[in-house]
């Protein structure tokens, strides 16, 4: 058993903790079946993710500098004092192009699971990778035609 290991053992109910000193201990658990113990290890290490977090919350508030100065107060952008209002619109080619990056780069994602699974999924899973292809393309298509991608 490693340090930090978390193993549950369904027949008894309990989990076995291994500590930093090799030491394990023994944590017996209400009756459960074993879907429930599957979700054990998640809620522990949720808590301690959310532990970790408070924590360093609660320690950089508490021990870090309390010093407002009137020039730390000022707004500060990338070194450039800011000049003007900060309300002022953009055009909307910045967004539309923020947005088609995100939306071609989630489809994208799509894909690793097929490559994982290439021989697994045999010809069904060959002719729907096409047709998601195929739609990827169209609607990369029809965003070129629309001029969506033109800086004019």
């Amino acid at each position: 058993m490693q340090i930090g290991q978390i193993i549950l053992v369904p027949g008894n109910n309990s989990i076995l903790l291994c500590d930093f000193h090799h030491s394990i201990t023994k944590l017996y658990l209400p009756s459960m079946n074993n879907t429930q113990l599957d979700f054990i290890p998640i809620i522990i290490q949720f808590f301690l993710a959310a532990g970790f977090v408070g924590g360093t919350m609660f320690i950089t508030h508490f021990l870090g500098p309390k010093l407002k100065t009137r020039k730390k107060l000022r707004a500060f952008e990338s070194g450039i004092e800011s000049i003007g209002n900060a309300r002022q619109p953009f055009a909307i080619k910045y967004f539309l192009t923020a947005i088609l990056f995100v939306l071609f780069d989630v489809e994208v994602i799509f894909l690793y699971p097929y490559a994982v699974n290439f021989l697994d999924l045999g010809i069904n899973g060959l002719i729907t990778m096409f047709l998601f292809i195929a739609l990827l393309l169209g609607g990369f298509i029809y965003v070129i035609k629309s001029g969506a991608l033109d800086w004019e």
